[in-house]
């Protein structure tokens, strides 16, 4: 690694809404934020297109759109937002140690965590393709459900948080087939006994989704019974992907506390972690909600955080 070297007062490492309401606040603390922003900046919402439930938005706003916002808000408070990757940390004394690029050395007083999470899925390039071109595959029923009220839909996993989605998929529209790989569902007994009755949610059990189809747009998705191997096609404009997340937080593990799934652990009612003066906010530390609004609640959370931390230690 090279000698470059910087300090800085609070280092935000990501740049979804978590990350860029951590660094509005902070730089109007005057804490003087330097951010690097990560791989995907602006995090999952730059592959969004529509957002219709944050609020100020009356008419909906595309996600890059939202967060070249966010991030011009943040930078007129005097946020340094640069692009480049944390890919080691040390956590072992202070100040605290971050080497973006594995070239560049920060020295930084307060961290905060804003790394987010990465949905999981198949890996068809039919599911990709309509994911990246916004024509009808998506990771999240709450955040895009409402675009196909009154249609069928089709949904892929069996965990709790499938059947979650699907119930809430149910009160929206005609129908929703749940594709699962097995004959029963993951979930808990008393999620399964909710989705099993639900009569608008059909099971298509011992399945697995060949394809997705259409164009321009959804229009079905093939899937197999790996029993028999027959095919069969579900006519639906929609198909949500719900086998989970991976929380963006290798680098960290050997310093902060995480859960059985990787996420961040905080102490409850705050944004800090186990560790002194680093602070989690986002996706990262969150796998109930999953939302923008409760990732920029975290974010305010986690800078009122770090600037009462540097004010005790006498950083700021």
């Amino acid at each position: 690694m090279s000698e470059q070297t910087e300090h800085v007062k609070c280092l935000i490492i990501g740049s979804g809404p978590a990350g860029y309401t951590a660094a509005i606040y902070a730089a109007r603390a005057d804490l003087k934020p330097l951010m690097y922003t990560g791989m995907e900046e602006g995090g999952q919402l730059t592959t969004t297109t529509e957002v219709e439930n944050y609020p100020g938005y009356p008419k909906g706003i595309q996600g890059p759109e939202m967060m070249k916002l966010f991030r011009e808000q943040a930078e007129r408070f005097q946020t340094d937002v640069r692009f480049g990757i944390a890919t080691a940390v040390d956590f072992s004394s202070h100040p605290l140690q971050v080497t973006i690029d594995e070239t560049k050395l920060i020295h930084a007083d307060s961290v905060i965590i804003a790394t987010g999470a990465s949905a999981k899925w198949l890996g068809l390039a039919s599911e990709q393709k309509h994911r990246l071109n916004g024509s009808g595959v998506t990771a999240c029923a709450v955040c895009d459900g409402a675009f196909y009220r009154g249609q069928d839909v089709a949904l892929v996993g069996g965990g709790d948080t499938a059947a979650e989605e699907a119930t809430y998929l149910s009160k929206l529209c005609k129908k929703v087939y749940m594709i699962v790989r097995r004959d029963q569902l993951r979930a808990s007994k008393a999620m399964q006994n909710r989705v099993l009755g639900i009569p608008n949610i059909e099971m298509v059990w011992d399945s697995e989704t060949v394809e997705v189809l259409g164009d321009e747009m959804v229009n079905g998705v093939l899937v197999k019974n790996v029993k028999t191997g027959e095919q069969r096609t579900l006519h639906v404009t929609g198909f949500f992907v719900a086998i989970g997340h991976n929380p963006n937080t290798e680098i960290f593990k050997k310093w902060i506390t995480l859960d059985e799934q990787g996420y961040i652990k905080t102490i409850p009612g705050t944004s800090r972690t186990n560790v002194e003066g680093v602070f989690a906010v986002g996706d990262a530390q969150d796998k109930v909600y999953r939302q923008a609004v409760t990732a920029a609640g975290t974010g305010c959370m986690g800078a009122l955080d770090a600037e009462r931390y540097l004010s005790d230690k006498g950083l700021h």
